[in-house]
């Protein structure tokens, strides 16, 4: 019996490798996008949870709490943390006159909410004025209050009789008058609860302050 063979031509030979070839690329591609489009919905998700965080940590009423604090001079205002908050003779009309470097000394005492007043603090007195930069600063019985960057935290009162810029600065009464006796320490004392105070220029405290601030 014989058997024909037939000879694939040279032209038929190169269409057919180049038939395979193509095959085994597309099955390749095929395969490396299947492997990367699963591998992108883990890092897809894995970002969710850090949004989510990052928006938590932005929350908080930012409401501080006015309470009263006692010392060898007597009881005077401080914050819910018992950092000591000042008036500033300057000031007048309810409105503050520090700004730049002075309220990087002296910051204001800045609320984003309803703040509140406990201890002996009158809520009553409490309240808020609006700063050029558009913060709220609160205010007791008609005195903007002011933190100092000395004290070196609760129960400290370094700012004390200080006249920087210009002026003094003084530790604030339950009453809204100034506080002029020496204060080197103190302890916060006072329930929690009931809301802030705000002062009025009492006389005691629209006493001439003299210069201008620098």
């Amino acid at each position: 019996m014989q058997y024909s063979i037939r000879r694939m031509s040279g032209p038929a030979k190169l269409a057919t490798a180049v038939g395979g070839a193509v095959g085994v690329a597309v099955l390749v591609a095929a395969c490396a996008s299947g492997g990367s489009s699963s591998a992108a919905a883990p890092a897809a998700s894995s970002a969710a949870p850090a949004a989510s965080g990052s928006a938590a940590a932005s929350g908080g009423s930012g409401a501080p709490v006015i309470t009263t604090a006692t010392s060898a001079a007597g009881t005077f205002l401080a914050d819910g943390s018992g950092r000591a908050v000042y008036l500033w003779v300057k000031d007048s009309g309810g409105m503050s006159a520090c700004s730049g470097a002075c309220a990087g000394a002296w910051p204001p005492v800045t609320t984003s909410g309803t703040v509140t007043a406990s201890g002996g603090a009158k809520s009553s007195d409490l309240s808020t004025i609006t700063r050029s930069d558009g913060t709220k600063q609160v205010t007791y019985d008609g005195h903007p209050l002011y933190y100092f960057v000395g004290d070196s935290g609760p129960g400290s009162a370094t700012g004390q009789g200080s006249d920087q810029f210009g002026a003094k600065w003084w530790l604030v009464a339950p009453t809204g008058s100034d506080v002029t006796a020496s204060v080197s320490s103190f302890t916060v004392g006072g329930g929690s609860g009931g809301s802030a105070p705000a002062a009025p220029a009492p006389a005691s405290s629209s006493k001439s302050a003299g210069g201008g601030w620098s």
